[in-house]
């Protein structure tokens, strides 16, 4: 009887922890299109964006930023097989943001990331990647310019450039 109860006193704990890691935290659920090398699919994206921090005395700040996302394989005869593949990403970095929350051009960002991944295509051919993001925020919404690239670590390096909208809450 000991065990269950040390169990919930447990689950409880790790509940109360997630909770208060969540304070302030941005969730968004983006989706759109990919185009590499003039081949367009599906890409769908989790991002979480956690609470700001003020970089020295400037007027810039920062948030630490997570991202999960698929990328739908392509079935392009001339490429054969490898663009098939549907393409995992976990990725991690910051969001950059310009001025105070209450100025126009608070809500343009800036995002850099480090990428792992599932799959492997001829856009997306390294375990590793670069995730760089562009766009607007607003309090439920976002548009983003995101391009996911090697950097010419690995041959090929074709990349992925895709236009995503999303949808935004705080938990």
């Amino acid at each position: 009887m000991r065990f269950p109860l040390w169990r919930g006193a447990v689950a409880l704990a790790l509940l109360g922890l997630s909770a208060s890691a969540l304070a302030g935290t941005r969730i968004e659920v983006a989706g759109g299109r990919s185009d590499s090398d003039g081949y367009w699919t599906n890409t769908a994206w989790l991002e979480a964006t956690f609470s700001e921090r003020v970089i020295g005395h400037s007027r810039f700040t920062w948030a630490p930023d997570a991202s999960l996302g698929f990328i739908n394989g392509r079935h392009v005869a001339r490429y054969g097989a490898t663009v098939a593949d549907d393409v995992w990403l976990l990725a991690g970095g910051v969001r950059f943001h310009y001025g105070e929350s209450s100025d126009w051009y608070h809500h343009l960002f800036w995002t850099a990331q480090i990428a792992i991944q599932a799959g492997r295509t001829m856009a997306l051919s390294s375990g590793g990647e670069f995730v760089n993001s562009v766009g607007w925020q607003g309090h439920h919404w976002s548009f983003q310019i995101r391009h996911i690239s090697n950097a010419g670590i690995k041959d090929p390096n074709r990349g992925e450039t895709m236009a995503l909208v999303g949808v935004a809450f705080d938990p």
